[in-house]
Order: C-alpha cells, then structure tokens, then sequence
C-alpha cells in the first residue's frame, strides 16, 4: 500500500515536470521565432533613418553648392580714375561714377585721381558686384568695386576724385553717390576744391540718362548740357568729332574733348 503510493506521487511528480518542461520549451520557441521579426523591424527602421539623413544631408549639401559666390579678381592695371584692367585682361569700368579724363591731353584733377585709383586697387585683390549691364558697348566689364569693406566707386566720389553720373539702367547705388558728390562739393574736396571747371557746373548733381551702360548714343541725341563723354567713349575719332561739333564745337566743349583747343578732338583714337 505505501509503495502503491509513492509510484502514484512519483508518477504525479514525473507529470508535472514534463509539463514545466513543455511550458519552457514553448516559451523558448516562441521567443526564437519573434526575435527575429523584431530585428527585421528594427533594421528596416534602421535603413528608413539612415535614408532619411542622407537625404537631409544631401539637401544641405546642394544648398551650399547653389549659393552664389562673390565675383574676385586682381587689379593689373589702372588706365585712370575709373577705369581698371584685370590680372585676366579684361578692362573694367566703374559703374555709376565719372573722372577727369587722360586719355587726351589732361583734364584738371585727372593724374591725381588716376593715383589715387592706384593707391586703392592696383595689386589688390577686389570683390566685383555687378548691376544690370554685364558690359558697356565697348565690352568693358561694369562693376561696382570693393577692396575688404571699401566700396571704391563711392570712396573716389566722396573724397572728390570723381562726380556722380548715372547710367540706366545700371542704378542701384545712383542716390548714394549724388549724396557722395554733394558732400565732396560742399566742402570743396578734391577736384571741387581745385578745378574752376567743376564748380560752375556745380549747381546740381549731373544726371545722364543713358541706355545699357553706354557712353555714347548712337541714334545721335547726343547729351549737350552736362560733361557726359569722355574720349575712351568712342571707337573712333569721327565719332567723337561729331559729338564735338554738334554740341557746338569750340563755344561749347562742355565734354572737355578738346584739350589743346585746335577745333580737333580725340586724335589718340583711331
């Protein structure tokens, strides 16, 4: 009878093992079985993030890419007060801004304007920003001029080495230079304080409408109230004879193109 009953709580024992067994054999599968869902799951996440960073990242990139960059050059040459030429051979003229001119004869103020061109840019790497016109009718590059924070086409006009012109529709500075002038000729600086010839026409700020950038108007209307053309604004010399000769020749050289008074204007040119 005793041993009856412990068979039966061996049995018992024995059955209840097998079943703890089962329950932790099951349990083991299934966690086999989810682990690698979970891992496929993570790593889809994994991709899907590392995907999407490579995008953003990609779209800073492009970013910075299509940002525009300032326009450097380095100045070779200076031919006067307004006029460069770059260390990549291109002649520049500054935009909205006029000087004595040296190309014939010398007008009063131009050498020292022509040097203090040079003492600004000659050698020095400048910062080049364009406004409507890439170039003049001669091909000149039109630019506005920086060296570091100096902005050389307002400088040159505010300590009275040149007077304000404007040229549509290359106008964007346009305000800022008469107000240039105006100060300049109001404490007599430079050409204002020296040249008898500006200070006659001193009256107001010279305002010369003209078209592209260009210096000369070829539908011959030509500007014949205000100095307007210099020499290196034409071709040839019969082009600038004309425009002498319509504005009234020798009673009335208000461009100054004739600077040894012999009725003959230009002769440098071609």
């Amino acid at each position: 009878m005793i041993y009856h009953s412990m068979l039966m709580r061996t049995r018992n024992l024995f059955f209840l093992f097998s079943i703890l067994l089962n329950v932790v054999l099951i349990f083991i599968l299934v966690a086999r079985v989810r682990n690698p869902i979970i891992k496929e799951i993570s790593d889809e996440q994994n991709v899907d993030f590392a995907q999407n960073s490579t995008v953003e990242k990609s779209g800073e990139v492009i970013g910075e890419e299509i940002e525009t960059k300032e326009e450097q050059a380095i100045v070779a040459k200076v031919i006067d007060g307004d006029t460069i030429v770059l260390e990549n051979g291109k002649t520049l003229r500054y935009i909205g801004i006029d000087t004595p001119e040296v190309s014939q004869g010398t007008e009063c103020f131009a050498d020292e304007s022509t040097e203090k061109n040079k003492e600004l840019v000659l050698g020095k790497e400048v910062r080049l920003e364009k406004d409507v016109s890439e170039t003049d009718r001669y091909g000149r590059l039109l630019r506005y001029v920086y060296v570091a924070n100096t902005f050389i086409n307002e400088i040159l006009v505010y300590e009275g080495y040149a007077t304000a012109a404007t040229y549509p529709p290359d106008v964007k500075y346009s305000q800022l230079f008469k107000e240039a002038e105006k100060d300049a000729r109001e404490n007599s600086k430079g050409l204002w304080g020296k040249c008898e010839e500006s200070k006659e026409g001193a009256s107001e700020v010279p305002e010369v409408l003209k078209t592209g950038g260009e210096a000369a108007n070829t539908s011959g209307n030509w500007n014949c109230s205000t100095n307007t053309y210099n020499c290196t604004d034409f071709t040839t010399q019969s082009e600038a004879q004309n425009v002498f000769v319509t504005c009234g020749g020798r009673t009335n050289d208000v461009h100054r193109l004739d600077s040894d008074k012999d009725g003959r204007v230009c002769e440098s040119l071609p």
